[in-house]
């Protein structure tokens, strides 16, 4: 069971920790086995949860043989939050309902968000005044801060080959002097 901690509406006042990221293309995804190097999973995982429908492709998924599934960064982002659930042992149930939870909020809101467990229940906290409403019951919680599974890929990613999902020229976005010149050099 996902519960919000009190005081839910401090959400709005928090400024995006990503404020000069772009929103990653939505056409842009990942193969199965990138994901999975990105996400710390194996591909038996993988393969398990877009079957049962715990985190499936929301890109591309497979039709038939030799298809190849395509993940979202937001996709990615998810995996890793589940990979880090099932590492503190939150049961594959509360990981469903904490997942159904996260697959409505956008890529900038997942990124204000700390998942909370008590083991038993997942809280999501959007502010320090959350976690410490949370904290002061005195039972024993563990967090995940999403903000900090996104930074980890983010950081990541760009080493795995991304592709579109139309079938267009994927260009990686250049944020620094470097990628610019080697960008620069490769297209003449």
């Amino acid at each position: 069971m996902v519960e919000r901690a009190p005081g839910e509406d401090s959400a709005a006042e928090q400024s995006a920790p990503f404020p000069d990221t772009a929103l990653p293309d939505e056409l842009v995804g990942y193969r199965g086995p990138a994901a999975c190097q990105i996400a710390g999973i194996t591909y038996r995982q993988l393969d398990y949860w877009a079957r049962t429908k715990l985190v499936g492709p929301s890109i591309r998924g497979a039709a038939g043989s030799g298809s190849q599934r395509l993940y979202s960064f937001k996709d990615v982002l998810v995996l890793k939050v589940v990979k880090r659930l099932l590492d503190t042992g939150v049961s594959l149930h509360n990981i469903r309902v904490a997942v159904e939870h996260l697959r409505h909020r956008g890529v900038q809101d997942l990124a204000k968000i700390t998942l909370f467990s008590d083991g038993t229940t997942v809280y999501e906290c959007t502010s320090a005044e959350e976690v410490v409403d949370l904290l002061q019951g005195g039972q024993g919680v563990f967090g995940i801060a999403v903000s900090g599974a996104m930074r980890e890929i983010t950081g990541t990613i760009h080493e795995f080959p991304a592709e579109r999902a139309d079938g267009g020229e994927h260009e990686e976005p250049v944020n620094d002097e470097l990628s610019r010149r080697r960008r620069d050099r490769q297209t003449g």
